[in-house]
């Protein structure tokens, strides 16, 4: 309990809420060119449209992606360079905006300035951006298409059930593991101060298994109380997706500060008073 009530002080002291709101903000402005940058790659890959089309159509509302779908078909056909370029460097600027937050929060939680360099800061933050869209990346291969893959893999390299089976636990597992790997590096770099990869290995394990938790806790809460839509009509999805960032937004802040709590407990230790 005393562990809890000086996380919970800490986090009121460092605005470690308010900072999780700038964050979901940064990150929904950033989703939508990141949407056009996927889009476009998808358009240079061996993919044709109705494979997209019919994909998007297996998870997304009919009401969707009737109005998505002209939009789709003329994004993947014309195979535009210029719109790839310009989705991943709009959502690397917007997105580096809530990464900026992030580390002025594990700077706080620290007690630590902020880097003076705005430059240092900028390319700071759009490499840790970068890292978080392997995140995104390993989330929507191997939790989404994940058993796409198994099944392609039953029908095309004739696996046998058991050992696709072992690819849909393995594909869980592969997904933490690169949660973990890349707030390791979150964490590693974010403070403007000398670390070693023991120091951060707290909170990014809770990071990593609260991020899974969050997304699978609040994603149970939708498919029992799921009546958003009647309330916000079609503002509902936004405002669920906005409150998904936010809550992911706060597991990574948490993390930071329990790092910041586990490293001054330990120089205490090394250096009583």
């Amino acid at each position: 309990m005393t562990f809890i009530k000086e996380l919970t002080k800490r986090l009121n002291h460092d605005d470690a809420f308010g900072l999780s709101a700038q964050c979901s903000y940064y990150f929904l402005l950033s989703l939508f060119p990141f949407l056009l940058f996927l889009m476009s790659l998808l358009g240079f890959l061996p993919i044709t449209t109705e494979d997209v089309i019919g994909l998007a159509k297996e998870y997304v509302p009919a009401s969707v992606t009737l109005g998505l779908e002209e939009q789709l078909r003329s994004l993947l056909d014309s195979r535009r360079g210029d719109a790839l370029s310009f989705g991943l460097i709009f959502s690397l600027f917007t997105a580096s905006a809530a990464m900026d937050a992030i580390v002025l929060a594990v700077n706080k939680a620290y007690g630590l300035p902020a880097r003076k360099s705005y430059i240092h800061s900028k390319l700071l933050a759009i490499a840790l951006t970068m890292g978080m869209l392997v995140v995104v990346f390993s989330a929507l291969l191997l939790s989404v298409f994940g058993h796409l893959i198994g099944d392609w893999m039953h029908t095309e390299l004739h696996l046998e059930m058991k050992h696709v089976q072992l690819w849909n636990v393995l594909r869980w597992i592969l997904n933490i593991v690169i949660l973990f790997l890349i707030f390791i590096a979150i964490y590693y770099i974010a403070p403007n101060t000398c670390l070693n990869c023991k120091d951060v290995l707290p909170g990014a394990v809770f990071a990593a298994v609260g991020w899974q938790l969050t997304s699978y806790g609040f994603s149970f809460y939708l498919s029992q109380w799921n009546h958003y839509n009647v309330t916000y009509g079609s503002l509902g999805g936004v405002i669920v997706l906005l409150t998904w960032f936010y809550l992911c937004a706060l597991v990574i802040i948490i993390g930071g500060e329990i790092n910041a709590m586990a490293y001054m407990f330990q120089t205490r230790k090394k250096h009583p008073v």
